[in-house]
């Protein structure tokens, strides 16, 4: 399977979109981790989904995101006290339908094989899409592994959209922290099989044919 590791992207300026993100020619230059041209290209028109900035979630909030894909479901425990802009932001999304029928484009490794992310969000399906505005920036309080999910962003200040990554592997960790730029917002509480299913389906790190999130729903514990 061809997939380029982080660091190999980064050192071609991440000529993708996310840092994690599609073969373009930028979002998130010069980023070792995911990245994404997010207020850009592909907004949505779904009806009823936010136009810019939603508010926040609140403090203590808790909110469970169900993604429904052909490999099966993942349930994403998405927790305010992370950082309540992107929380706030992915939940918005999520209840609006923006997501349903995007799929996952991009499943990268790292350059020994080991599993790194997958990452989703982009309606345009190319990893330079979004929802059509960005949100701000928000400090990473939290540590980057194996279940965590994030907004990709590119190299841009406030440059996080609706693209967001899955973490497959502790590995990734200690690259993703060099950055420390990608808002922690969740973490998967079941169903961390079917995220490596959707990886182990790519046949390279853009996929030929992409896993989509057939439905996405959001729930409150």
């Amino acid at each position: 399977m061809n997939r380029r590791s982080p660091v190999a992207i980064a050192t071609i300026a991440f000529a993708t979109v996310l840092a994690l993100g599609a073969c373009t020619s930028t979002p998130g230059a010069s980023e070792a981790g995911p990245s994404a041209s997010e207020a850009g290209p592909g907004a949505s028109a779904t009806s009823g989904c936010p136009t810019s900035q939603p508010p926040a979630l609140a403090a203590g909030a808790t909110r469970t995101v169900t993604i429904e894909t052909a490999k099966g479901s993942i349930d994403v425990k998405v927790s305010a006290d992370l950082s309540p802009i992107a929380a706030g932001n992915f939940v918005a999304l999520a209840g609006c339908g923006f997501y349903d029928g995007v799929v996952f484009h991009r499943a990268a490794a790292l350059q020994d094989g080991t599993p790194f992310v997958i990452q989703g969000g982009d309606p345009t399906g190319t990893g330079g899409g979004g929802p059509g505005y960005s949100i701000q920036d928000e400090t990473v309080t939290a540590t980057y592994h194996r279940g965590t999910v994030a907004m990709a962003r590119s190299s841009q200040p406030n440059s996080q959209g609706s693209q967001f990554f899955i973490v497959l592997s502790d590995a990734a960790g200690p690259i993703l922290a060099s950055f420390n730029t990608y808002a922690i917002f969740g973490e998967v509480t079941a169903g961390m099989e079917v995220a490596d299913a959707i990886f182990a389906a790519a046949d390279a790190e853009l996929p030929t044919h992409p896993i989509a999130m057939d439905h996405v729903t959001v729930s409150t514990p």
